[in-house]
C-alpha cells in the first residue's frame, strides 16, 4: 500500500541525476509524490520563496509542469526564455545564474542542450541555491524518471521486482532513457528489455543488465510495461532511420503487437508523441496507455522535489 502521508525526504543539495541515488531517497520522493497527487497542493512549504525555469532549451510539458509544482507549493515563479535574455548578446549561462541568484533565487530548473551543463552550473552556484536537472543534453532527465516510475506504481504496485519492462524506440540520443533505466534499476525491477535499431542503440554502458533485441514482436512478449521514446526526427537526417514508415513498420505499437504483451500491460510515452511513427492512435487513446497519467503525475512528481531541495531552505 502507498503511503498517503509520508514525510520529506531528507533535503538534497541539488539533483543532478537519478544515477547513484540511493533506493530509500528515490522511494521517499515517490511516496511524496503520491501524497502530492492525492492532496494537490501545500502553499504553505515554499510561501515566500522564488524559482526560476531557466530553460536554453525548447519545453511544453516539463516548463509548465515545473512552474505548476513550485506555485502550488506557493514559490513566485520566474521564467527564463534564452531567445530573449541577455544570453543573445553573449551572456554565459553562468554569468545569467549568477546574476538570478543576486536577486535572491535559491531554486533553479535548468534544461540545457548539452550534456554536464548543468553539473557545470552546480558547481558554480552559491552553497544556498539548489539546481534540478529539466533535461541536459542526452544524459539525464531525473524528474521524468520519477514520474514514470511513479506512474508503474500507481499502475503495478510498489514491487517492481516482479515485472517486465520494455523501453523502444531511440535509447542512444535520450536522455529520458538514461533516467528511467537507473531509476527501473534502482527500484529492483525483475527484467529490462530494450528494442531499438542497431543506429539507435548506445555504445556505452547504458544497457548494461538489459536485453537487447531488434525484433519488437519478440520483445513485447509477456511484458508488464511497454515505454515508448520519441523518435527524434533529426536522426532521419544523419542517416540513422530510413523512412517514418519503415520505422512504424518495424518498430511503431499497434494493437496487434500490444497484444503480445501481458493482457494488462501499460503503455507509456514521455512526449510529445509522433503518432503513426512510435504509436498508433488507438494504442495511444486506448485503455492502457498512461501518456497523459504521466503529464498529471508530472506536477506531483516536481513538487516532491521542489520541496525536498527546497523546503527547508
Amino acid at each position: 500500500m502507498i503511503s498517503r502521508h509520508a514525510d520529506p525526504p531528507h533535503a538534497l543539495q541539488h539533483l543532478l541525476t537519478l544515477e547513484g541515488l540511493p533506493r530509500a531517497q528515490l522511494e521517499a520522493l515517490l511516496e511524496r509524490a503520491q501524497h502530492y497527487a492525492d492532496v494537490r497542493e501545500d502553499r504553505s512549504v515554499l510561501a515566500g520563496s522564488a524559482v526560476c525555469t531557466l530553460f536554453f532549451e525548447p519545453s511544453t510539458r516539463t516548463r509548465m509542469s515545473f512552474q505548476l509544482a513550485a506555485q502550488r507549493l506557493g514559490a513566485e515563479v520566474l521564467n527564463f526564455d534564452a531567445s530573449t535574455s541577455s544570453t543573445s548578446k553573449g551572456e554565459s549561462a553562468r554569468d545569467t545564474l549568477r546574476t538570478i541568484e543576486a536577486m535572491g533565487v535559491r531554486g533553479f530548473i535548468v534544461r540545457h542542450q548539452h550534456d554536464g551543463a548543468v553539473a557545470a552550473l552546480a558547481e558554480a552556484a552559491g552553497p544556498a541555491t539548489a539546481l534540478i536537472n529539466a533535461g541536459d543534453g542526452r544524459s539525464a532527465h531525473p524528474t521524468q524518471g520519477l514520474l514514470d516510475m511513479l506512474t508503474l506504481r500507481q499502475a503495478k504496485g510498489e514491487d517492481f521486482s516482479c515485472l517486465k519492462v520494455l523501453i523502444v524506440g531511440d535509447v542512444r540520443h535520450s536522455r529520458v532513457a538514461r533516467s528511467d533505466l537507473h531509476a527501473l534499476r534502482t527500484v529492483g525491477t525483475g527484467e529490462l528489455r530494450v528494442c531499438a535499431p542497431q543506429a539507435l542503440l548506445p555504445e556505452d554502458a547504458t544497457l548494461e543488465g538489459c536485453t537487447v533485441s531488434h525484433d519488437l514482436d519478440a520483445a513485447l512478449e509477456g511484458v508488464d510495461a511497454v515505454m515508448l521514446l520519441r523518435l527524434q526526427r533529426e536522426r532521419m537526417q544523419e542517416g540513422l532511420v530510413g523512412s517514418l514508415h519503415d520505422y512504424h513498420r518495424d518498430y511503431g505499437l499497434t494493437s496487434a503487437r500490444l497484444r503480445r504483451a501481458a493482457a494488462d500491460a501499460v503503455v507509456l510515452h514521455p512526449g510529445p508523441v509522433n503518432r503513426g511513427v512510435e504509436v498508433t492512435d488507438e494504442v495511444a487513446d486506448g485503455a492502457q496507455s498512461l501518456i497523459l497519467r504521466q503529464v498529471g503525475n508530472g506536477v506531483a512528481a516536481r513538487m516532491a522535489v521542489l520541496e525536498a531541495l527546497l523546503g527547508s531552505r
